[in-house]
Formats: structure tokens, sequence, C-alpha cells
């Protein structure tokens, strides 16, 4: 049987989560005037990829939080 009690790397996980969230967050909204004036496809385009990228240092971190490991083993 697995045990239920909630592990510490869930709340450290959880936290550099929010945390990876806000500071990607602020790296776009700085990068918005720029962005702006790009055609409007190109600014399409560059917000389609930017809200998906941050999902790649995620997976990693969520490994991490169930499993203890980085990597897949």
């Amino acid at each position: 049987m697995q045990d239920l009690k909630p592990k510490w790397r869930n709340g450290v996980g959880m936290l550099l989560i929010l945390l990876l969230i806000a500071v990607w967050s602020v790296v776009v909204a700085t990068l918005a005037p720029f962005v702006a004036r790009l055609p409007f496809l190109v600014e399409m385009l560059f917000y389609v990829v930017v809200g998906i990228a941050w999902i790649v240092p995620v997976r990693p971190l969520l490994r991490w939080t169930a499993t203890g490991h980085w990597r897949r083993r």
C-alpha cells in the first residue's frame, strides 16, 4: 500500500512551479513592447510558442515532485 502522507517535495515543487510561472510572465511582459511592433501573425506565433514553452521546464519539476528523480529511469 502506498504512503498517503504528503511529501515535502509536493510543497516545494508547487512553490517552484509558481515561481517559474511568475518569472516567465515577467519575461514575456517585458518583451511585449518589442513584440507588439511585429506583424500580427508573427506576434501571434510568438505568444503561442511562449504560451506552450513554459511547460518544458515544468515537466522535470513535476517528475521530481512525484518521484524524487529529475530524469526518467
